[in-house]
């Protein structure tokens, strides 16, 4: 089963809308991308042009500028004006600037690089949290709780994040299996039956080896659930439930690298929420294994001198 492509989920905080228009920004061409960045440039100035005023300094149209806004979530220039203004009002009040900075220069210290860094995936994580749909999380952790077999589709930086799923689900009696190869992960998919559940994990939502397995979950009957940074992409039209992550692109690291952290966040959030369903299944698992990660510690021991 599939689900068409819907609008972008409004924005439900206005204070996280320089991010949100940078976790959009990459995907976005043309004209719309040329006001994104021309917003990015200076919010607060945005916050005080009119839509002919922004569609001039952008080099659009004034439709461009309409369709921007609604790229983002907001009804129309007026909204995004608004949203903008609120940004820059409570950014002046709690005395810091409306956007940290997300590039680093090849002279900038090591400590800059960790504010960067830190402030990216702050921002990233958070946003994610202000869009992300609870009830859709709910209902993906009980259809996993409830599942005969878990397959969860990764490739390239996504793969990592996928292991990291099947291990935490694992340890908790869930018979789960990460499958980053592409025809490894076609073969299991088509051996799934409405009794199971397909997990995919793609920033951009559009990787044709994490896609097609997906689809075929899907065909096969497979309730299938969405973990991406586009909620407009080939993953997210072929989910049942669509978890959508926030990511902020830095210098030396692009939304795919940026996005771990906040796909790690649905991960555990999915994760323990499946352990709550299933207490019982979750704390035999992990009475049974309790005992293995402290019996292959190694004593640490006193260095002979020379």
């Amino acid at each position: 089963m599939t689900r068409a492509p819907g609008p972008t989920k409004p924005v439900s905080d206005h204070a996280d809308l320089v991010d949100r228009i940078h976790t959009v920004a990459p995907r976005l061409t043309g004209a719309l991308r040329e006001v994104a960045d021309t917003v990015l440039a200076d919010p607060a100035g945005a916050a005080r042009m009119s839509a002919a005023a922004l569609a001039a300094r952008a080099g659009v149209s004034q439709a461009s500028v309409t369709r921007f806004a609604q790229s983002i979530g907001l009804a129309s220039h007026a909204a995004l004006r608004l949203a903008l203004a609120e940004q820059v009002g409570r950014s002046t009040a709690r005395g810091f600037p409306t956007d940290v900075g997300l590039q680093i220069g090849l002279d900038d210290d090591v400590r800059h690089v960790v504010t960067v860094v830190a402030n990216a995936d702050i921002r990233a994580i958070t946003q994610t949290v202000n869009q992300l749909d609870p009830t859709a999380l709910d209902r993906s952790s009980q259809s996993i709780a409830a599942a005969r077999r878990v397959d969860i589709y990764g490739i390239g930086s996504s793969a990592s994040v996928a292991q990291e799923l099947e291990t935490r689900l694992f340890r908790i009696g869930v018979h789960v299996r990460a499958w980053t190869e592409v025809h490894d992960a076609l073969t299991s998919a088509a051996l799934l039956t409405a009794d199971d559940v397909a997990i995919a994990i793609s920033h951009s939502g559009a990787t044709s080896e994490v896609v097609e397995p997906f689809r075929l979950a899907g065909d096969r009957g497979a309730r299938t659930v969405g973990i991406t940074g586009d909620p407009r992409s080939a993953v997210a039209a072929a989910s049942r439930e669509v978890l959508t992550t926030a990511a902020l692109e830095t210098s030396y690291r692009n939304g795919s690298l940026a996005a771990r952290h906040s796909q790690l966040m649905v991960a555990d959030c999915l994760y323990i929420r499946v352990g709550q369903l299933t207490p019982d299944r979750a704390a035999h698992s992990m009475t049974l294994t309790e005992h293995i990660s402290p019996s292959h510690a190694v004593t640490a021991r006193r260095g002979r001198g020379r």
